[in-house]
């Protein structure tokens, strides 16, 4: 189950990292996330951190185990 999160968090913490810098450095969003919704540049920042939380869980969860 942990590998699952982890991977869930990855591609999260990716998509949130694309879109802010996207956002930030370019003339739109970057990733896939954009094509179905338009997200807001605050938004993506917290997709990021939220990705970041689980993937450290996860990567944590499978060290221990």
């Amino acid at each position: 189950m942990k590998e699952i999160i982890a991977i869930v968090g990855w591609v999260a913490g990716i998509q949130g990292a694309l879109g802010a810098a996207g956002r930030l450095f370019g003339d739109g969003p970057w990733g896939l996330l954009h094509q179905w919704w338009d997200v807001p540049t605050p938004l993506y920042a917290a997709l990021f951190a939220a990705g970041a939380v689980l993937a450290v869980y996860g990567e944590l969860g499978k060290r221990r185990a």
